[in-house]
């Protein structure tokens, strides 16, 4: 697929279809999460994937709001770092992230974004503690979000050329708009 055509479809889904995702699309999405850019090739970013129905259950309870229709989900990608190799894991994290979200919807797969780095999960703990203790990730580690994987349960046109906020865009200085 181009990849202009790609990122302009794009869309995050919440809504799944009962359908397992082949082994196959997920090594495709491990390789391009690896492929990612990190910082100095430190490669501070780890993945665990979750298939597990009950375990995606309970990932699907790591905040109050925001992460319960993971629980629709046939797959969970857990996006993990190690701070101590790189200062700029959140980035590497981040971009690796992203690569997960471009690979998955080049292979026809759906996915959206669960943020769990500085979220909540009750008064007594973060959602990363949580995340932590799910999946018994070593708390050297920092959980970045969780990304929902599946096939789409829903259909989103992507966003129109003309609803981009253009405006963003500066030339030279900021302020200053393209000619």
């Amino acid at each position: 697929m181009d990849f202009f055509a790609l990122i302009e479809q794009r869309r995050s889904i919440r809504r799944y279809k009962k359908q397992p995702v082949e082994a196959e699309k997920i090594a495709k999405i491990a390789e391009a999460a690896l492929r990612a850019p990190s910082s100095r090739n430190l490669q501070s970013t780890e993945f665990i994937v979750v298939t597990e129905q009950a375990t995606i259950g309970r990932l699907a309870q790591a905040r109050p709001h925001g992460s319960s229709f993971l629980h629709e989900a046939p797959v969970a990608i857990v996006v993990c770092a190690d701070p101590e190799k790189c200062d700029v894991w959140i980035e590497n994290a981040s971009i690796a992230a992203t690569y997960i979200f471009l690979a998955a919807e080049a292979l026809g797969l759906g996915c959206c974004w669960i943020q769990i780095r500085e979220r909540i999960h009750h008064e007594q703990k973060t959602a990363e503690e949580y995340v932590r203790e799910v999946l018994n990730i070593p708390s050297s580690r920092k959980v970045e979000a969780i990304i929902a994987l599946g096939y789409p349960g829903e259909q989103k046109p992507g966003h129109p050329t003309e609803e981009l906020p253009f405006a963003k865009v500066f030339t030279d200085t900021y302020g200053v708009q393209p000619r």
